[in-house]
């Protein structure tokens, strides 16, 4: 069985299609559609039999949570045992948008969305599309990324079907995802909020609404992190080929020569603009491969993934890549490309 595939218009998502994609998912199936940040790969989430699929179909581990995707904060607080002040401040001032929060879980919610632990996370998207499909269906979608469990985010259609192709029922196409990286994740159920995930809301932006907010590091078990929140594998959004993060463009540079002199086919990726010592380093080697991302926090997050996806496409021996400043603006990047290089 072939996945199929209808195109849809990411702005004005014509309602024959979403309407044909909400029948799929109420009669079980799985459907993948854009959302601001990646692809995701949906399911009722009040369905307990189709989320089971969503894990068969990714390969993913049952104690790994799955984000609930909601059109607001009334859907969002069915699914919740309790819902704070705290919480409503942030998602009035967040959503619909890349912010997923984690909170109590409702006794009538399956516990297999929330990994078996007795927390969930939500978020309210704000792609056209994903709206539009949530209203359609008139309940909220359990939806992680639509790909293979701790492969490469889907940013684009071509990327969902090169690793779930057959294994989904139904795929919208909305063309590329703007956002290119996956919500932050911040978790609200303690005295302070606690950011499991980094994505494009950072801790800055969080602050202003409350001052209490810190990262994870690692003090609190491993277990309450990964029970409550996805994306906190060691190694996750990874390519098939292995990646080696390295500090500076200098040594990734120097590493991609000793690589290539070993006779090792190798991609570079770099950030900002390739002065013409870099470009004359490797003028007509074509064991090396070179590209380059923007200097920008949010374009970079927006084209890593693709341009991940398009490296590991030409089966090389190792992609080599710069590290990105410190920073709360660059967190987010640092993180994937962290996990990404972890073996």
């Amino acid at each position: 069985m072939k996945t199929r595939v209808l195109r849809v218009d990411s702005s004005h998502p014509d309602p024959l299609v979403i309407d044909e994609a909400a029948r799929v998912l109420k009669g079980g199936g799985l459907v993948a559609f854009p959302t601001e940040t990646v692809y995701g790969l949906g399911a009722r989430a009040l369905d307990d039999e189709a989320v089971a699929r969503i894990f068969a179909a990714k390969g993913r581990p049952t104690d790994h949570p799955i984000i609930a995707h909601v059109t607001g904060e009334s859907q969002a607080t069915s699914l919740a045992a309790h819902w704070s002040d705290r919480v409503s401040r942030l998602t009035r001032t967040f959503w619909p948008g890349p912010l997923t929060v984690i909170v109590p879980r409702a006794a009538h919610v399956p516990p297999r969305i929330g990994g078996g632990g007795d927390s969930i996370a939500i978020r309210a998207p704000a792609h056209p599309v994903a709206r539009s499909l949530i209203e359609a269906l008139g309940e909220p979608i359990a939806a992680p990324s639509a790909n293979p469990y701790q492969a490469l985010s889907p940013t684009r259609a071509a990327h969902v079907l090169s690793g779930l192709d057959g294994k989904i029922d139904l795929l919208l196409d909305g063309g590329p995802s703007e956002g290119g990286i996956e919500s932050t994740v911040v978790d609200v159920r303690g005295d302070e909020i606690v950011i499991l995930r980094p994505g494009s809301i950072g801790r800055d932006a969080l602050a202003t609404v409350e001052m209490r907010v810190r990262h994870w590091g690692g003090t609190e078990t491993a277990a309450v992190a990964t029970h409550a929140s996805p994306g906190m594998d060691r190694r996750h959004y990874a390519p098939r080929t292995p990646l080696h993060l390295v500090a500076s463009r200098e040594a990734a540079l120097a590493t991609a020569r000793l690589r290539a002199e070993r006779g090792e086919r190798v991609g570079v990726l770099l950030r900002g603009a390739l002065g013409s010592a870099s470009a004359e380093a490797f003028r007509g080697d074509e064991r090396v491969g070179l590209k380059i991302l923007p200097d920008s926090p949010s374009d970079y997050a927006r084209a890593l993934y693709a341009t991940l996806h398009e490296i590991d496409d030409f089966s090389l021996d190792v992609i080599v890549v710069e590290a990105v400043p410190a920073g709360d603006e660059w967190r987010a990047v640092a993180d994937r490309l962290r996990r990404a290089s972890a073996s």
